[in-house]
Formats: structure tokens, sequence, C-alpha cells
């Protein structure tokens, strides 16, 4: 069950990234190329400024990048949270020995509550999408 929901959360957010990078990174990607191509065409610039312009084609994708990594982070931040809190919950009614009956019951009710964080999270995708999309669409994100 707990593999289940592991591949329900990796599915999702797949679908998610696969989404952001076909809708602004690929293209972000293209100009970076294309302008550290223009560059890279420059006969007369020294090799420090040829690598400094590249730097500078470079930076709006890896901002953008680094942002949606963060924003990864922290669904799956929030999600991990939400999952300790039943473990912990659980613990706190088990008590120190707890029979082989009542433990399978606490770990069937670690599992619902799991369940439970997983959904919320995953119905919480769209919302996440939908922001990260609207800062995408501005432009690349600052570091």
């Amino acid at each position: 069950m707990v593999e289940e929901q592991r591949q329900r959360v990796e599915q999702e957010m797949t679908k998610m990234i696969d989404e952001l990078d076909r809708s602004y990174l690929r293209k972000m990607q293209v100009k970076m190329h294309q302008c550290a191509a223009a560059c890279c065409e420059d006969q007369n610039g020294s090799i420090e400024r040829v690598q400094q312009c590249v730097q500078r084609c470079s930076a709006p994708l890896n901002n953008a990048q680094d942002y949606v990594q963060q924003e990864i982070e922290h669904t799956q931040s929030r999600l991990k949270r939400c999952v300790m809190q039943c473990n912990d919950e659980i613990k706190d009614r088990m008590g120190p020995a707890p029979s082989e009956r009542d433990a399978q019951k606490y770990s069937d009710m670690f599992e619902k509550c799991a369940v439970k964080c997983v959904d919320k999270h995953i119905e919480l995708l769209p919302t996440v999408l939908k922001a990260m999309k609207t800062v995408l669409a501005k432009g690349a994100p600052n570091s």
C-alpha cells in the first residue's frame, strides 16, 4: 500500500514537471542556446567576455529550474510532514507494548491517515502547478 501511494505521488509530480517543461522550460532552453550561440559567434571577444555572455544567457533558465525545484521540494516536504503527523498520532495512541492485533489496527490506521495525506496533496498539485505557471509566464524568477 505504501509503495502504491509513493508511485501515485511520483506519477502526479512527473506529470506536473512534464507540463512545466513543455509549456515553459523548453522554450527557455531554446532561447538560452540561441543566445549562447550568438555569444560564440563573437570572433573579436575574449574568452572571458564570451563565457560571461554565455553565463548571462543561461541565467534565466537556471533561475527557472531552481524555482521549479524549490517548489517541488516544498510540496514534497509538506507531504512528508503530513505523513509524519500520522505517524506521531499513531505512536501517541499505541502505547509501549501493543498486542499483535492492536499493532495491526494501528498499522491500518496509519495507512488510512497516510492515504488521506497523499490524496490531499495530490488534490493540491493543480493549484501548485497554476501558481508556478503564473510565475514562469512572467519570465524567469530571480534567485
